[in-house]
């Protein structure tokens, strides 16, 4: 509702997304977001001066001077209590470029909005030509009183048509061109239909009046003045810095609004699909109040563009920020689509009911009922925080702006706020060459055409003379590869950049010279007072650049690879830019790691046996033992027989014959006995020398088997080799293929 403090946050999140570097698109219905040029990073008070009103300084008792003072101590306090400093401000003024647009108008700086159809870039893409060929002829139709439908209506087929049939060949259109083709169209059939019988002459030159009309009004010039429209060029400088592209819209009327809106938007359809995808965020579109060109039942020429953006913008790195006191009058397709919101007080419980029917739709069903709670609370400058991949509400109060809020602004006022801006005075739209410049040679359509930066180091090509304005033509490719081995596990990618220079009647893959270049060394203007060489090379003609990418994409696949290391008998492969030395040392400990896995398993089948072995060594070694034990045994026993046949034979007598006899017998035999052990003895002997002997050769056999071992697995580290990578020519991906004028003198 009114006084919420929506435009301060609208202001508060602009200037941030500014300072990220960020550029911004703001259309501005009401006439405030010019506010966002009132920025002073002084904070003095005859900054301020200008732009403070008189009445409101006469109402606090004070003079112009006076108020303007306090006004700045005002935003200097306000701003230090949230940390903004003067150099913060500063720093935007820096970094940004802003302009302030007036489009039918010559109080700010004009938009040519309608004076040169400029054809795309590219119109490879129908669907985004055709979007914006829509949005044109359906908003001058509106200026002209004519309700074009753009399946029915004669007038909208027509215009549509000569549109289309100009810009797929190549030909850009001024509305008196138009106008003329109305009346004499380049074209026998629409459908199948003659097109006398579709749109009879006398009809055509109905048509053809009304539109002279627009073109013979004294008030319709300045619509044709001032800089194109050119998505690109109002969101980014030369030198690539951000820009703030402000287009007010307070001075127009209804339908001039929504034709201003429309064009400018279909306009930036069609540059955000020339664009490629980003996760990040490469411009802001604002639009200060939405009402009215996004109606839920009806179908204004703006609605389309809007809910495209809101759609498919995000893809491409586009935002679109949508300001409204009136939630009820937004179709419910563009509530759904969007994932923030930022909720201040409402008025009314219809606005409220169909909020919160938008913030269902747009899926984010969790706390959505404790916002209805909420809102009525808020205070000025507080608001809701509710985003869709959020599982809490979050209140919050907008900082302190650091422009100076000061309200919708005169004619006067942004006359003077845009008094020294460049563009006011931008020849843009004129046809005519500056002097001691030449034209171009006319190009291929649908090919970029791009300049090189006075500051851009192409040295590798020879002859090129930085800041030169003779220009010679060459054609730059850009190429991303891919480098794919399943076995190796490699998926490596590079960007890699080539420019034929110079440009042959045939191009020539070997030809083409590496450029490593980036966006920054390309801008879009000639250099001052440039001069053309005109190449031999067929440079209007599509298929010679169709070749570049053909010649570059056969080249690539057949010369380019990208060398890696391999051991096969480990299976291991270097990763892109891996040092060999690093690569020697994963080897190496794979071969240890493979190695230990293997000595393991040789000990483990070793251990068994030798576990056997010793087994057989310790029983060997106790029957050896026993044999020792019955020997000594024996031996005493036959020292002690000995001893007692002997005694007998000393104390004689015939009754002591016979028992010396047999004592002698007895000692023979016990001396047989003992022989027989002692042999027995010594075979055992020999048997544990063989069993000691077996467990020593197995032993050694395992220690050679560990020494053959590791001399394997070393000679497994050492196995490595190199081994290049190609490029199958799918995995080739060549970019459009744009031409660059280089200056050479």
């Amino acid at each position: 509702m009114t006084g919420s403090g929506k435009t301060g946050l609208g202001v508060v999140l602009l200037e941030e997304v500014l300072l990220s570097g960020v550029p911004v698109f703001v259309i501005d219905p009401k006439g405030d977001m010019g506010n966002l040029l009132l920025t002073f990073p002084a904070l003095s008070g005859t900054d301020f001066e200008p732009w403070v009103s008189e009445r409101e300084a006469k109402r606090q008792g004070l003079d112009r001077a006076g108020f303007a003072q306090s006004t700045a101590d005002l935003w200097r306090e306000g701003l230090a209590n949230w940390g903004v400093g003067p150099e913060r401000i500063g720093k935007l003024r820096q970094t940004v470029d802003f302009t302030l647009y007036t489009p039918g108008s010559e109080a700010g700086v004009p938009l040519n909005i309608i004076g040169s159809l400029q054809a795309p870039e590219r119109t490879d893409d129908i669907e985004a030509v055709r979007d914006e060929v829509e949005g044109f002829v359906s908003s001058l139709l509106a200026l002209v009183g004519i309700e074009g439908d753009a399946i029915s209506s004669r007038e909208h087929i027509l215009l549509a048509n000569l549109i289309e049939h100009a810009w797929r060949g190549g030909s850009d259109l001024d509305l008196a061109s138009l106008l003329s083709q109305v009346q004499e169209p380049p074209l026998r059939k629409l459908g199948v239909i003659d097109l006398e019988t579709f749109f009879p002459r006398k009809d055509r030159l109905n048509l053809a009046l009304r539109l002279n009309g627009l073109l013979a009004s004294p008030a319709f010039g300045s619509w044709m003045t001032g800089p194109a429209l050119d998505i690109e060029r109002m969101l980014y400088t030369a030198e690539r810095r951000p820009r703030a592209a402000i287009v007010s819209l307070a001075h127009l009327t209804e339908e001039e609004r929504h034709f201003v809106v429309t064009l400018i938007l279909s306009k930036l359809v069609t540059w955000m699909r020339g664009q490629p995808g980003s996760d990040d965020l490469r411009v802001l579109v604002y639009m200060d109040e939405v009402f009215g060109f996004v109606p839920p039942t009806k179908a204004p020429p703006s609605k389309k563009p809007i809910l495209t953006i809101l759609k498919q913008a995000r893809a491409f790195g586009v935002g679109m920020v949508l300001a409204t006191q009136n939630p009820v009058d937004i179709d419910y397709k563009a509530l759904s689509n969007a994932g923030t919101w930022m909720v201040g007080r409402l008025q009314t419980e219809r606005d409220k009911a169909r909020l919160l029917d938008g913030l269902m739709s747009a899926g984010g069903t969790t706390g959505v009922h404790e916002i209805e709670a909420v809102i009525s609370g808020l205070g000025k400058r507080q608001f809701v925080h509710h985003s869709t991949k959020a599982t809490a509400q979050q209140v919050f109060q907008t900082r302190w702006a650091m422009a100076y809020l000061r309200g919708p602004m005169t004619r006067d006022e942004i006359s003077r706020l845009t008094a020294d801006a460049p563009e006011r005075t931008s020849a843009d739209s004129e046809p005519a060459v500056a002097a001691g410049q030449t034209l171009a040679p006319v190009t291929a359509p649908g090919t970029p055409v791009w300049y090189l930066h006075p500051a851009a180091d192409w040295s590798a090509l020879p002859g090129t003379v930085p800041g030169g304005t003779q220009l010679e033509a060459a054609i730059a490719v850009r190429v991303n590869l891919l480098y794919d081995d399943e076995r190796a596990g490699l998926r490596h990618t590079e960007e890699w950049e080539a420019v034929f220079w110079p440009l042959a009647e045939s191009l020539s893959g070997e030809a083409a010279v590496a450029i490593d270049y980036d966006d920054r060394d390309l801008v879009r203007e000639p250099p001052s007072g440039a001069t053309y060489t005109r190449p031999e090379a067929p440079i209007d003609k599509t298929a010679y650049f169709s070749d570049a990418g053909r010649v570059i994409r056969d080249h690539l696949y057949r010369s380019r690879t990208v060398e890696i290391l391999r051991n096969t008998e480990l299976g291991l492969y270097s990763r892109v830019g891996e040092p060999r030395e690093e690569f020697e040392s994963r080897c190496r400990r794979a071969a240890d790691e493979g190695e230990d896995a293997a000595a393991a398993k040789l000990r483990e089948r070793y251990a068994r046996r030798i576990e056997r072995a010793q087994e057989m060594l310790a029983r060997a070694q106790d029957r050896l033992e026993e044999l020792r034990v019955d020997q000594s045994t024996r031996r005493t026993d036959e020292l002690v027989s000995g001893a007692g046949t002997l005694l007998t034979a000393l104390l004689g007598g015939r009754r002591n014959a016979r028992s010396l006899a047999s004592g002698l017998r007895r000692a023979a035999s016990k001396r047989s006995q003992t022989r027989r052990t002692s042999q027995r003895r010594q075979t055992a002997e020999h048997k544990v020398e063989a069993k000691q002997s077996d467990l020593a050769d197995l032993e050694d056999e395992l220690a050679d088997a560990l020494l053959d071992l590791d001399d394997e697995w070393e000679d497994k580290a050492q196995a490595i080799e190199a081994f290049e990578v190609g490029l199958e020519k799918t995995d080739i991906d060549v970019a459009e293929p744009i031409l660059v004028w280089i200056p050479v003198g």
